[in-house]
């Protein structure tokens, strides 16, 4: 397995919570080992497990896998079996929305995780709200997803049935600025972003932190998600001074933009959030990419022993592929929902009740657990308790964690 510094790990492991010592192996399908009697209950994963956001998603999935085989092999909700159902999305919104309704219409569809995507959760929300089905993204950092399109100013929780494990942008955007500004000591910077959810968003809350420590945003574009040649953006970066290039958006445009850039002459680094933060950045950004930075959610990976469980148990479990940067999200995610339905079977004397799915999101309000990173809980409008956050450098073809923790307003 590849070398990562991807998951956030604050705190240790509950004991018998989350026990990863006996995990069943990889079944082709992606399914839980399903034992023998009892209830069924489906936990639905919803991520991009192909194109070129896969190798998330696919993290995103194994490890909800894990944790499903992890409560079966521990007999965690006794009497209850647990099976993931993964839908592909594409980092589609249209395709996600599809996925939601499927979902909804399977009755053993009990919770879902996912997605990765901002956008494509905005096209979900409802779905499952209308339907009281619980649904955590492990992923998903736009504000406004929990808080209201005006979360700025006025912030109002509009569903329910809605949680994230990962913090949100309102936080990861000024965390970056401030380390942009305070500590590199950058203070000329060209703004770039996707034009999609995620990236805007993110672009939105760096550049406004920025400005108010002091710096001044020098240029700024709006890129297609697309595009592949970026020798105009690379020749208005290069004209207008900027000492570094702040990017709103994933690694697939962000490692050509990077590389793009300095091919021009632009000596500057390359600045993203944890849609930049994986090793395939690198390898699109090529050898000149020393020196670029990426916020991630949570705190390096290899500094916890609580971690180690985790990687070991992953490893045990023979997925194909890593388990990527949110793989410990996305099992915490899960147990989550593992969690709620725990408590709801043991308030109806064994069984899940007729109206389980609203009885499990109301369930899923109050989990409190040690998790695989840090402690998990959330707040009223569905946001994680945990808002640590990791600054990466590239340093010789890998990430390198040089900053751990949280935004100061």
């Amino acid at each position: 397995m590849r070398q990562r510094s991807l998951i956030a790990i604050t705190a240790a492991l509950a004991a018998g919570a989350l026990t990863l010592t006996a995990c069943g192996s990889r079944d082709d399908d992606g399914g839980s080992d399903s034992g023998s009697g009892g209830t069924k209950v489906i936990i639905g994963v919803d991520a991009p497990l192909t194109g070129d956001l896969s190798a998330l998603g696919l993290g995103i999935k194994n490890s909800a896998d894990l944790a499903a085989k992890t409560a079966n092999k521990d007999n965690y909700v006794d009497g209850v079996t647990f099976e993931i159902q993964a839908l592909d999305d594409q980092a589609q919104p249209s395709s996600g929305q599809q996925n939601a309704s499927t979902l909804v219409a399977n009755k053993d569809v009990i919770g879902v995780v996912g997605p990765l995507n901002s956008s494509v959760a905005e096209s979900m929300q409802k779905v499952f709200d209308d339907a009281k089905l619980v649904q955590v993204s492990p992923a998903n950092t736009g504000p406004g997803l929990t808080q209201g399109a005006d979360w700025q100013t006025n912030k109002v929780r509009t569903y329910k049935s809605y949680f994230r494990t990962s913090t949100t942008d309102a936080i990861q955007g000024p965390f970056a600025a401030q380390y942009v500004y305070n500590d590199s000591k950058k203070t000329k910077v060209f703004v770039i972003d996707d034009k999609k959810t995620y990236g805007a968003g993110l672009a939105a809350t760096f550049t406004d932190e920025f400005k108010k420590l002091g710096g001044k945003v020098v240029g700024t574009e709006h890129i297609n998600p697309d595009t592949k040649d970026f020798s105009a953006v690379a020749t208005k970066v290069k004209n207008s001074g900027a000492d570094v290039v702040y990017y709103g958006g994933e690694y697939p445009q962000a490692g050509p933009l990077s590389k793009q850039i300095k091919a021009a002459g632009v000596k500057v680094p390359l600045v993203g959030g944890d849609g930049i933060f994986d090793p395939t950045f690198i390898e699109l950004a090529g050898d000149n990419s020393d020196g670029d930075l990426a916020t991630s959610v949570g705190a390096p990976l290899e500094e916890l022993d609580s971690a180690k469980k985790f990687v070991d148990a992953y490893k045990e479990a023979g997925y194909k592929e890593d388990y990527a940067a949110y793989g410990g999200y996305s099992y915490d995610a899960t147990w989550s929902i593992i969690e709620a339905v725990k408590k709801v079977v043991e308030d109806n004397d064994g069984k899940l009740p007729d109206d389980a799915r609203a009885q499990v999101t109301a369930a899923v309000q109050n989990v409190s657990f040690d998790g695989v990173t840090g402690k998990v809980s959330f707040d009223e409008f569905g946001d994680t308790t945990n808002k640590q956050l990791t600054v990466y450098a590239v340093e010789n073809g890998e990430w390198k964690a040089v900053k751990s923790g949280t935004y100061t307003g």
